[in-house]
């Protein structure tokens, strides 16, 4: 058993700013051995992201307290019976546990594999149960297999990819959620080809990688819409060909930039009415993408007509529909050859004692991707 410092929730739903309220308390705790088939991780570098967010505020809720983060790099210090990796290893966390045998991994399509996804909504390790705890004897969980935000982890070896030792820790942290997500979400979701029309509404960490891989993959025109100017600034120097900001007269000024709306609308806002906008601006037989979370009690209304008279697609991407194990070494090998500069997401550098203003920062739309370092 060994110590780390964590970032617990203890309860969902505080008012902001979160710098006053504190919902994520910095405290120490102890961790388990890793277990058979499970991987004790020194953490180097974790992102913020609106998935942890949506916890904070309550509109995803999960088992509390719970040592929160996703998105993450480290090294691995211990190895559990049957884990195929050596301390030492470089490994990349990705946020769903694929359990590689239930009909959805079997079928290529981990991202939704029901243990998985089974064990993340109770707040456990893939092989169940939990590996934290509290001086006072309390248990908190795991927030989708990984509990980045502390000085170790332990995870399921499923929930790990080794990656290059070379790639800097600060950089490799990014591929397990926002390049992940937005890049796949452009090449395997959208599937866009060399010439396509292509929108991208929401320029987080999720939204420019989806922007970045659409340019790789040969999109114009390429149009980029957030109401932030400076994401929009830095939109247009990652390779956006035109930017537009966000509002309800968005839909009429991408129409005319794409003579007559695009074949493909990405949509990572999480907000429902800007992904009604991405359905509504695509041209018939253009297909709609969406990555954003949105509250769950929140629904969508579409012309149902249009499904059928304009051939409209609209389709959810999970984890970028990617395959981690395949896609992590991919993706940056196109960082590596300059394909994807997915540098230029990171925006603020903090330490872990700062993560509550930190989450202020995203919620504001002030940061894109926000780095704790340890």
């Amino acid at each position: 058993m060994i110590e780390t410092r964590a970032a617990v929730l203890v309860e969902s739903g505080r008012t902001m700013p979160y710098e006053e309220s504190r919902p994520l308390e910095i405290t120490e705790l102890r961790l388990d051995p890793p277990g058979p088939g499970e991987l004790l991780i020194r953490v180097r570098a974790a992102g913020l992201c609106h998935s942890d967010l949506s916890v904070i505020n309550g509109s995803r809720l999960r088992p509390l307290p719970m040592a929160l983060g996703h998105e993450a790099a480290g090294e691995v210090v211990e190895v559990g019976e049957g884990a195929e990796f050596e301390s030492g290893d470089h490994v990349v966390l990705a946020f769903v546990p694929a359990c590689g045998h239930c009909p959805s991994c079997v079928g290529g399509r981990p991202a939704l594999c029901g243990p998985g996804a089974a064990a993340n909504k109770a707040g456990t390790l893939l092989g169940g149960g939990l590996r934290l705890s509290s001086g006072a004897g309390e248990r908190p969980h795991h927030h989708l297999g990984v509990s980045a935000f502390s000085e170790y982890a332990v995870v399921s070896a499923r929930s790990a990819v080794k990656v290059d030792p070379g790639l800097p820790y600060d950089i490799a942290a990014l591929f397990g959620c926002a390049v992940l997500t937005g890049a796949g979400a452009a090449f395997y979701s959208a599937q866009v080809h060399p010439g396509e029309s292509v929108v991208v509404f929401g320029l987080g960490g999720v939204g420019l990688s989806a922007l970045l891989a659409a340019k790789a993959a040969g999109a114009a025109p390429l149009v980029a819409v957030d109401v932030v100017p400076a994401k929009l600034d830095l939109a247009r120097r990652s390779g956006a060909t035109h930017t537009v900001t966000g509002g309800p007269d968005a839909v009429e000024e991408i129409r005319e930039l794409t003579g007559g709306g695009p074949e493909k609308a990405i949509d990572t806002t999480g907000v429902v009415s800007v992904l009604e906008q991405a359905y509504r601006v695509v041209r018939p037989g253009g297909t709609a993408v969406t990555v954003g979370l949105p509250d769950p009690a929140h629904g969508l209304t579409i012309n149902a007509l249009s499904l059928v008279a304009e051939e409209k697609t609209l389709r959810g991407s999970y984890l970028g529909s990617c395959v981690p194990r395949r896609d992590i070494p991919r993706f940056v090998g196109m960082y590596q050859s300059g394909v994807l500069p997915v540098e230029g997401l990171v925006s603020h550098r903090l330490p872990l004692a700062e993560i509550n203003a930190g989450f202020d920062r995203l919620h504001s739309g002030e940061a894109v991707r926000q780095l704790i370092e340890f």
